[in-house]
């Protein structure tokens, strides 16, 4: 932390990086005790498109930390090009489920993720726009990065109390 109380933007990365790839493990851990989760095809897409929700994430908290303050130009390139695989993995997934007739909320789930990594690499294209909301352009990214784990959390659990929970438990 820094003197004025706010905490510095490394350590929140470093932070951060630890926590998602955490929950990379235990997204895992749980994954292996539910092997019928990936012997279905749509589910398994499900249970990869989670593990992408905290796995790159984390990689974008590294190469903040690589890159910091002093040398933007590789957290932004970093975070464009982790925001574009993320956006793209999203909008496949969606479009699987959609013509699988997946569910609504899964559906705006999904687009809220593509919409905050569409923002994410607009951001590392154009950082002065994080200037219209007064932060810098490092921070303005990591509240896109909270938001985008919030919205993965919400996708586990949309997943384990409903498609992944086995039918003896419903």
């Amino acid at each position: 932390m820094s003197l004025s109380g706010v905490m510095d933007v490394s350590t929140f990365y470093a932070l951060f990086s630890a926590t998602c790839f955490t929950l990379v493990g235990l997204w895992w851990n749980v994954v292996q005790s539910h092997p019928e989760w990936l012997r279905v095809p749509a589910r398994r897409r499900v249970v990869g498109g989670i593990y992408l929700s905290f796995l790159l994430p984390a990689l974008m908290g590294l190469f903040a930390q690589v890159g910091g303050v002093e040398q933007p130009g590789i957290w932004r390139t970093g975070f464009v090009v982790v925001a574009v695989v993320g956006s793209a993995s999203t909008l496949r997934l969606l479009s699987r489920e959609r013509a699988e007739g997946g569910g609504d909320d899964l559906r705006w789930r999904g687009l809220g993720v593509a919409v905050l990594y569409a923002l994410i690499a607009v951001v590392g294209v154009a950082p002065e726009i994080a200037d219209v909301v007064n932060l810098r352009p490092i921070q303005a990214e990591a509240l896109l990065l909270i938001l985008l784990v919030v919205l993965a959390h919400s996708l586990v659990w949309r997943f384990m109390a409903g498609e992944g929970r086995s039918a003896e438990s419903r």
